[in-house]
């Protein structure tokens, strides 16, 4: 459904501007009065990573007046096979401050505005307040659904994407005229069922092709041109190069943005209400949970140990604890490994970070494997701990 502009347009654009955004002003649809409406634009970029790069560079190409960049973690280099915004030279530098670096040089024009601070129950509302769009470049869901609720509270629209290896989704959330996120989702996935690009990787320029439709939205609601993503979820799929547009209708009985609604403010924990781990596993690692350095010295004393890494196989190819044995999370869960796990050794698992392991060791303490342990920050300890020379990833 097309849509009146989201903001007003500003008094004038200068001789300067008028030759930087020419190719714009020629188009009919935007002309004058749309690059006006960008000018006077203010957008938040909630994450300058994978989305949050093309994102943000093509809203500062675009001409939107205030951009806001969201963004408490530090340039680490296995970020640049994707996160195209920042460079080598940035690596450890904290991302914000480097993203707003390369948008004040693809455009002077803008105004760049840096919260260096996680996004959290506390500030979101404040921070959305000072802009008109947002654009949601996060990477997990209790973020997502912090986003979404604060966005229908506060009323304002904002642009969704979600990326996975091929796979990529976006949508325009604005429950005024449409459907929230909760519409779509009400309730997020069981832990462990969805693993974030971290665990299951993604195509570095998939980032770009669902970045590049977060902001074509964006411009279409500031600018009131077309007929933007609301009430429609498009979905990707880079192999096989094909979209498809999945119509997604307001829920009367929505928690949000329902007749009835039962959610009425944020939420208390959002992290509590997706769970970073099930139950199951979080009752598993008591006084069943060891540190890389633990491990290295049980296997330096001679201990017996099993030693098991419940990762992917290219996790595997990529970095691996010595004396590992590769079993992934999912034979275990599903109990096809089962009958691989000796009763007279000393059982522990690995992952990358922590969580599968901790999955999978709720799963052998069902089957009865009661002493089993897993190793606290996994693969990714045991560089910081142990041996510093291998490759994180």
């Amino acid at each position: 459904m097309s849509l009146p502009p989201l903001v007003e347009p500003a008094p004038e654009l200068t001789v300067d501007e008028i030759r930087r955004y020419s190719r714009h002003l020629i188009i009919p649809d935007v002309a004058m009065d749309g690059q006006k409406r960008l000018k006077n634009a203010k957008v938040l970029c909630v994450g300058a990573g994978g989305l949050g790069s093309p994102a943000l560079m093509y809203l500062a190409a675009a001409g939107v007046g205030t951009l806001g960049i969201i963004d408490f973690d530090t340039v680490d280099e296995s970020n640049l096979q994707r996160q195209v915004i920042h460079g080598q030279s940035d690596v450890g530098r904290p991302k914000a401050e480097s993203a707003a670096d390369s948008v004040r040089e693809i455009n002077p024009y803008v105004n760049v505005v840096i919260h260096n601070t996680s996004l959290d129950r506390d500030n979101v509302r404040e921070i959305f307040s000072q802009y008109d769009l947002i654009v949601d470049g996060t990477d997990n869901f209790a973020t997502r659904y912090m986003v979404n609720d604060a966005a229908v509270l506060l009323g304002k629209p904002y642009v969704w994407g979600s990326i996975y290896r091929f796979d990529g989704q976006a949508s325009v959330f604005w429950a005024e005229h449409g459907p929230c996120y909760r519409c779509l989702y009400p309730e997020p996935p069981p832990p462990g069922m969805v693993p974030s690009c971290a665990e299951g990787g993604v195509l570095g320029v998939l980032c770009a092709s669902i970045g590049s439709i977060q902001v074509t939205e964006a411009i279409k609601v500031l600018t009131g041109v077309g007929e933007p993503l609301v009430g429609g979820l498009m979905v990707y799929d880079a192999l096989e190069m094909s979209y498809r547009k999945i119509k997604v209708r307001k829920d009367p009985n929505c928690a949000l943005c329902g007749e009835n609604p039962t959610v009425t403010d944020l939420l208390e924990d959002y992290e509590d209400f997706c769970g970073a781990v099930s139950v199951e596993a979080q009752e598993a690692v008591v006084d069943a949970t060891i540190t890389a350095r633990e491990l290295k010295d049980w296997q330096e004393s001679g201990k017996d140990v099993f030693l098991v890494d419940v990762r992917e196989a290219a996790e595997y190819e990529i970095v691996r604890i010595p004396g590992a044995t590769l079993i992934p999370k999912g034979e275990i869960l599903s109990g096809e490994a089962l009958s691989r796990f000796p009763q007279d050794r000393q059982i522990v698992l690995h992952c990358k970070s922590g969580v599968r392991s901790a999955e999978a060791l709720a799963a052998l303490k069902a089957a009865g494997f009661k002493d089993a342990v897993h190793v606290h920050g996994g693969v990714l300890a045991w560089i910081k701990q142990v041996d510093p020379s291998l490759p994180a990833y």
